[in-house]
């Protein structure tokens, strides 16, 4: 690689050497973890959004396509194939030196993967995951990013033309461990390089990070889902993630099956259940649809939606929150509509359901306020984009 490269300082919770060799019973029983804080962001790798590996230099084992698939990594001890021991995760041959007098790889050698981010964005932190890859893990491992405008092929990646900046220095790792790193990189990236040293295997890769949308784009569309995962909508924080995370509800598309939404564990007190969302900028919110695919016994009984604006420097209603829905009867498994009277105009949102249960999409659509649309090009052009 001979590609230009940059340096930024990361910080991590990772583990280093061999973890046991497999024992039998539940083979998550000694794996390696650590809270990682910078976990609260989205995915930007996920394939929900449109992330792929495009392109490997070695997937001998096992395909590069499995770094990106959702959830934990399996094991299955009794699955082997023409090849050897199949893995869920991306696996490569084992490197050799030149010759009989020199059969190690050089401290050079190393093998390489492309992934293209879902969603651009400020990466906060990533996770290396060798779940299952107890001595056949890499030694040590690198990520490097860049910012690459449209669709660029392998080929064009790797070109001396593209700036690479190195988000993890190379570091080594332990196998069957949780390897997190933090990124304090304030730039928006759009594609990854990821290095193991010298060969081995990686189960699982999360980019963790903020969407930086193209405000270009946006401004074609005029009114879109102005909270959107995509379009550079945040879930904040929310009352309760027992089953599920609150990002989910701002993913694309409709839920597919139960776990794909927001659920809540069951109430025993006279409260209620609320996420809060950071939408992509200032904007002007015309219509409002609340979906509670696949939550058929479990749906929120009722909804109410919030907005506050943070840019007009007023406090209006309960701390800042105006109702822009009021309380309203929800029907399970169903996709409700509501059009608002008047537009509303806020940075952030609020759903409280009540009293618990889930939702598992919600969709605020709108259009970008002038000073919304101006703050939004400014980050972009701040952050390389």
């Amino acid at each position: 690689m001979t590609a230009q490269s940059q340096s930024s300082p990361a910080s991590s919770t990772h583990f280093t050497g061999d973890a046991n060799p497999y024992g039998g019973g539940d083979p998550y029983a000694d794996y390696r973890t650590a809270d990682l804080p910078f976990t609260q962001y989205a995915n930007l790798a996920d394939r929900r959004l449109g992330a792929g590996v495009i392109a490997a230099n070695d997937e001998f084992f096992a395909q590069r396509e499995n770094l990106l698939v959702p959830g934990r990594a399996e094991f299955d001890p009794e699955h082997f194939g023409h090849k050897g021991k199949i893995m869920d995760g991306w696996e490569t041959r084992r490197r050799r030196g030149a010759s009989a007098e020199h059969p190690w790889p050089t401290a050079e050698d190393h093998d390489w993967a492309l992934v293209r981010l879902g969603a651009p964005g400020v990466i906060r932190g990533i996770v290396v995951d060798t779940a299952h890859f107890r001595g056949n893990y890499p030694q040590a491992v690198s990520v490097e990013g860049a910012s690459v405008a449209g669709s660029p092929s392998p080929e064009q990646l790797l070109s001396d033309d593209v700036k690479w900046t190195t988000l993890v220095p190379r570091t080594r790792v332990g196998g069957h461990a949780e390897n997190g790193f933090s990124v304090s990189a304030e730039q928006r990236f759009t594609h990854l390089r990821v290095n193991q040293h010298p060969d081995g295997g990686i189960a699982r890769l999360r980019v963790h990070g903020e969407v930086v949308p193209d405000p270009n784009w946006l401004a074609v569309l005029g009114t879109f889902d102005v909270v959107a995962l995509e379009n550079g909508g945040q879930a904040e924080d929310a009352s309760n993630l027992f089953y599920s995370p609150a990002t989910n509800t701002i993913q694309p598309g409709r839920s597919r099956k139960m776990d794909d939404g927001w659920e809540t564990r069951r109430r025993r007190d006279q409260g209620n259940d609320w996420i809060r969302y950071r939408l992509a900028a200032q904007s002007q919110i015309r219509a409002i649809e609340i979906d509670t695919a696949y939550l058929k016994g479990n749906s929120a009984g009722w909804a109410s939606v919030s907005v506050r604006d943070a840019e007009s420097g007023t406090e209006a209603g309960d701390g800042g929150w105006t109702e822009i829905l009021p309380r309203t009867r929800l029907q399970p498994d169903t996709n409700h509509r509501f059009v608002l009277p008047t537009p509303a105009i806020g940075t952030h949102a609020r759903v409280d359901i009540y009293p618990d249960g889930g939702i598992s999409r919600l969709r605020l659509f709108g259009s970008l306020t002038e000073t919304g649309a101006t703050s939004l090009a400014a980050r972009h052009r701040e952050l390389g984009g």
